[in-house]
């Protein structure tokens, strides 16, 4: 059976920059994503305006460029999703949904985060017909339709400002009296007269037959509640983890956050981390690629000093 020197899963900005590094030092690498998409959370992006030398770039097609960038080094990419991974032998065992088994010397962890969701009734019966956690994917859906955004970073502002490309009227729902957004987003929202701000404000219902017709809105203040006819809802209120794998023996934090420096080096020997998923200050696409980068380097160093046992 084959052994590769590193089995990236995830083939996000952290997982395809690791591919690409891992290529070039001559390393047998294989990317292993259970979606059929590679690009991770860029694919929902409309466009990405921060990534040096690619300016209004649109997501899915940057996550494309990384794809074909690694393919191009030679990097295998294969469809799968990870059930286990045994790691008490040098060579490290990943076991798939379908029952294969890889063999592999290190492993980097690369699988992002995923969608918070508002836990409130309706969200997820209604979840495709009318909720969505992505603008960019579904926004087309609702072009002269009145539609809702819920949340107060980037991600929101970014939604309510695509969406009110197509929409009629954008509702942009924060909880608190403040955006935590970038000033030029805030200021962006406020000049555009197609998106109305509802401050201090929860959303505490979804209501619909077979699609969404109105929410329920709550004002944090005085516990006023009334009804918002909208034909959409888009949920844009952070992001969790995706750390399922090892979540009994990697060091993590409170959110569960993966706790490693910017080398990626876990707490087990042999398995390193990047991305979204990593603890660390700022979740963008150029400071995962910074970390697969990164990685690469800790699993060359890591390498050098295996020693596997004889056949």
């Amino acid at each position: 059976m084959k052994i590769y020197d590193l089995i990236i899963i995830g083939a996000g900005p952290a997982g395809m920059s690791a591919a690409i590094y891992a290529k070039r030092a001559m390393l047998e690498v294989l990317v292993l994503e259970k979606e059929a998409m590679s690009g991770g959370q860029i694919v929902q992006t409309y466009e990405v305006d921060n990534y040096p030398g690619l300016p209004k770039m649109n997501g899915m097609d940057l996550g494309d460029q990384f794809f074909n960038h690694a393919s191009d080094l030679g990097a295998e990419v294969k469809t799968g999703e990870v059930l286990e991974i045994k790691h008490d032998q040098p060579v490290k065992e990943i076991i798939l949904k379908d029952g294969e088994v890889l063999k592999t010397k290190t492993v980097m962890l690369a699988t992002g985060a995923t969608h918070r969701k508002l836990g409130i009734p309706g969200e997820e019966e209604l979840t495709g017909l009318g909720v969505s956690y992505c603008a960019t994917c579904d926004g087309a859906f609702f072009r002269n339709k009145t539609v809702a955004v819920v949340g107060g970073g980037d991600v929101a502002l970014e939604d309510a400002l695509f969406l009110s490309r197509m929409c009629e009227k954008v509702y942009l729902i924060h909880r608190r009296d403040e955006f935590r957004g970038a000033k030029i987003l805030r200021d962006q929202v406020t000049k555009n007269d197609k998106i109305q701000v509802i401050w201090n404000t929860v959303v505490t219902k979804v209501d619909g037959n077979e699609r969404v017709e109105s929410i329920s809105i709550k004002d944090v203040h005085n516990d006023v509640d009334k009804s918002l006819k909208v034909d959409g809802l888009f949920i844009a209120v952070g992001t969790a983890p995706q750390s399922t794998l090892l979540k009994d023996e990697l060091k993590m934090d409170e959110r569960g956050y993966i706790v490693a420096g910017e080398d990626g080096v876990t707490n087990i020997p042999g398995i390193f981390v990047g991305g979204d998923q990593r603890t660390k200050n700022l979740r963008q696409v150029v400071t995962a690629a910074a970390d697969g980068a990164n990685c690469v380097v800790s699993v060359e160093n890591y390498l050098q000093k295996l020693e596997l046992p004889d056949n």
